[in-house]
Order: structure tokens, then C-alpha cells, then sequence
């Protein structure tokens, strides 16, 4: 009978373990849904404050070069909106403009030539 006593205290003591760890389990996936939330909140308001500050033709480029090239595309969106909180933006960034930003950020490309003797 001992060995009943035993088991028995083994069980509770597994089913506690067990509900600590569906308990964690369940705050770590609240933690991560709010952290989803919150990147999508931040990502709504840097797209809406994208929209006032770039003309209809740098957006589309824009969402071009972010096909293309997402880190680009980010470190320009980064740059504009430093210039857009830091009160430097005067007005819409057009086309033109956007091309002379991205010149300055993409790096030049090299000509590599091989020539065969």
C-alpha cells in the first residue's frame, strides 16, 4: 500500500509540474501576441506618416525598392523619418528627390572585368 501512497503523491506532484508549465506556456503566448500587437501598431504609424511625407510616385518606387531590396528600403524609410521628427522635411519628398537619396545610400556598383589571355 505504501507504494500506492507513493505513486499517487508522484501524480499530483506531475500534475502540478504540469500546470506551472501550461501556465508559462500560456503567458509566454499572451507576451508574444502583445509584442505582435505592438509591432504592428508601430508599423501602421510609420506606413501612415510614409503616406504624408512621400509624393504618390516615391511611394511606389519605394515599395519597389522594398521588393527588391528590404534592407535598403528600410534604411532610407529610417533616414526619412529622422528627417520628418527631426522637423528637416520641408515638403513631400517627390521622385526625383527619392532618386537622389537612394544614389547617396546604395553604393556604387563595381565593374568587375576578366580578361582572358
Amino acid at each position: 500500500m505504501d507504494g500506492g501512497k507513493a505513486l499517487s503523491t508522484e501524480d499530483a506532484e506531475l500534475d502540478a509540474i504540469r500546470r506551472r508549465k501550461l501556465a508559462e506556456l500560456g503567458q509566454h503566448q499572451q507576451a508574444a501576441a502583445m509584442q505582435q500587437e505592438q509591432a504592428a501598431a508601430v508599423e501602421s504609424q510609420r506606413q501612415q506618416v510614409m503616406r504624408a511625407i512621400l509624393t504618390p510616385d516615391a511611394r511606389e518606387r519605394l515599395g519597389r525598392l522594398k521588393t527588391a531590396f528590404p534592407d535598403v528600403a528600410s534604411s532610407v524609410e529610417d533616414q526619412l523619418l529622422a528627417l520628418y521628427q527631426s522637423g528637416r522635411l520641408r515638403s513631400q519628398v517627390d521622385d526625383e528627390t527619392l532618386k537622389r537619396i537612394l544614389a547617396q545610400v546604395v553604393p556604387r556598383k563595381r565593374d568587375i572585368k576578366i580578361e582572358r589571355r
